[in-house]
């Protein structure tokens, strides 16, 4: 009887496994020739496990973070409110009902204009049963919303693990194939139909690579974009873009890209090729001066492109934005309302400016959702940033970070790392290493490990300044405001009330909302 398997093919397939998986690993598409690689004696170290450590720890971060993910995600199937939530927004409650009754008169009477206000109410209550009454406890109004929340932050969470996997899976295909020696390569057959030479100008290809993979992952990223715009954030209420402003922002942003990250590219390659061999200070020194000039004209020139800033009318609430930023010597000189609403429904309000030339900015989502009193306590946590020194440190941390990358590029950059460039599909004998690859090759491998790390501790940092400012916020003064306006903005936007402690300890740059309220609670009892 015929035997049904093909021995022979099977043990060929077997030896193709292993020659493919055996190391070093090499790309499918390389610019090393035969006598190239022929002319390196053995493999050192680097050029045999490169490739497949790269992977490893790609695929490492992917399966921890997926683990993550799945925590939250049964973290996200809690029916029960959280009793700890319960307790610390049930004070508030009481507080708040305590308050109203020493500062509300004894008798009210109830004239025909107010019966005429209440039918009018009546009539728009189909309308607003789904948003926040400010007049009403909290705690009801959070229980009700738990699970809309929890349903919001399921499809968040499940697509962003999708979204995890196909990145994952197409970060490890691209370096199998070797994407970017085949980029590089058409990058440079495009050049050279101006009449360019990779050896004379470098730069000018660089800025064709950077392009054409800003052109790739701008469609790789596009289907992800447009379903959580339009399927999550339009099914939980959130959005409020039409396609055509989406279309457009996507526009401007690539232009911008262009106009802006084109020149940034192109002296920061230059700096590099005209440093010598302490190339990383001058490269510090111009990382400066762009962070800071950026953090100037962005505000003021990039962002009115996308939205609409108008100062924000004279009012009660106006007098006292300016009171405390006199009393905190905040030198304040414009405040503006921002049309938040015109993309979505979540709130937001943020500082910037240098020197003495100060700015607030108020989402119009975030008048809307809170008291005025509870805005000025939000500002009182914001400017406790600024008067606390965290927006300073902040700036000087990631200077020091730039500083640090690129010092310890530096000892990698060249013919340093030969055997790192040809690992990954590049010649680097026959065809000298172009700037900008050397960099992307540092960052993607040598420098990812720090980078996760570094990450890690920052987000940390940033938690212990979110707390410091909240603190500084309840010596203001500001303690009861502040936390009924924190859960008027988690209620609105559906925040997360049952955050799994490893997901957010890993995640959230902000502490989770009844860490922050039962913190607040204890510097209020101290204080009395």
């Amino acid at each position: 009887m015929h035997c049904p398997i093909d021995f022979s093919s099977l043990s060929t397939a077997i030896r193709n496994f292993n020659t493919m998986t055996s190391l070093p690993w090499s790309t499918f598409y390389s610019q090393t020739s035969e006598s190239t690689a022929g002319s390196q004696d053995e493999s050192s170290v680097t050029s045999t496990y490169a490739m497949a450590l790269t992977i490893l720890f790609t695929v490492f971060v992917f399966a921890f973070e997926h683990m993550l993910d799945e925590r939250q995600a049964n973290a996200y199937k809690i029916k029960e409110f959280p009793k700890m939530l319960e307790e610390t927004v049930s004070k508030i409650d009481r507080e708040n009902a305590t308050s109203q009754k020493e500062t509300s008169p004894d008798t009210t009477t109830t004239t025909a204009d107010d019966d005429d206000d209440k039918k009018d109410d009546d009539k728009d209550a189909a309308s607003k049963k789904k948003k926040l009454d400010k007049n009403k406890p909290i705690l009801p109004q959070l229980k009700d919303k738990l699970n809309k929340a929890q349903l919001y932050g399921t499809d968040k969470i499940n697509f962003g693990m999708v979204s995890a996997l196909y990145n994952t899976l197409e970060s490890v295909a691209f370096l199998l194939i070797g994407f970017l020696p085949y980029t590089w390569d058409y990058s440079v057959s495009i050049g050279e139909s101006f009449g360019w030479t990779e050896q004379d100008n470098e730069i000018k290809m660089s800025l064709i690579f950077l392009g054409v993979t800003t052109v790739i992952g701008t469609v790789t990223a596009l289907p992800f974009e447009l379903y959580s715009t339009f399927q999550i954030e339009k099914k939980h209420g959130f959005n409020k873009q039409t396609p055509g402003l989406f279309f457009t922002d996507k526009v401007k942003s690539l232009v911008l890209t262009c106009v802006i990250g084109g020149p940034f590219a192109a002296a920061l390659l230059k700096i590099i090729k005209w440093g010598g061999e302490n190339f990383y200070i001058y490269v510090w020194a111009f990382m400066f001066v762009f962070s800071a000039t950026m953090m100037t004209i962005v505000p003021v020139f990039i962002m009115p492109l996308f939205n609409k800033y108008e100062t924000l009318p004279d009012s009660e609430l106006k007098t006292q934005i300016y009171a405390l930023a006199d009393r905190l010597e905040y030198p304040l000189t414009k405040l503006f309302m921002m049309d938040g609403s015109k993309r979505s429904s979540h709130s937001n309000a943020f500082m910037f400016g240098f020197g003495n030339q100060k700015r607030i900015v108020l989402f119009d989502t975030l008048m809307e959702q809170v008291d005025d009193d509870e805005v000025l306590a939000i500002l009182g946590h914001e400017l406790g940033h600024w008067k606390l020194g965290h927006t300073l440190s902040s700036f000087v941390i990631t200077q020091l970070y730039f500083g640090t990358s690129f010092y310890c590029f530096s000892l990698c950059y060249g013919a340093r790392a030969l055997d790192l460039y040809q690992a990954f599909g590049f010649d680097g004998v026959t065809k000298p290493i172009p700037t900008i690859i050397a960099l992307l090759l540092f960052f993607q491998t040598i420098w990812a490990p720090i980078d996760k790390v570094l990450s890690f501790v920052l987000t940390l940092n940033t938690r212990r300044n979110e707390f410091a400012a909240d603190s500084f916020s309840v010596d203001l003064g500001m303690s009861s405001k502040l936390q009924t306006g924190l859960c008027k903005i988690s209620l609105e936007n559906l925040g997360a009330m049952c955050p799994d402690p490893w997901y957010a300890t890993y995640h959230y740059s902000h502490p989770p909302l009844v860490e922050r309220l039962s913190a607040m609670m204890k510097l209020d009892k101290k204080a009395n």
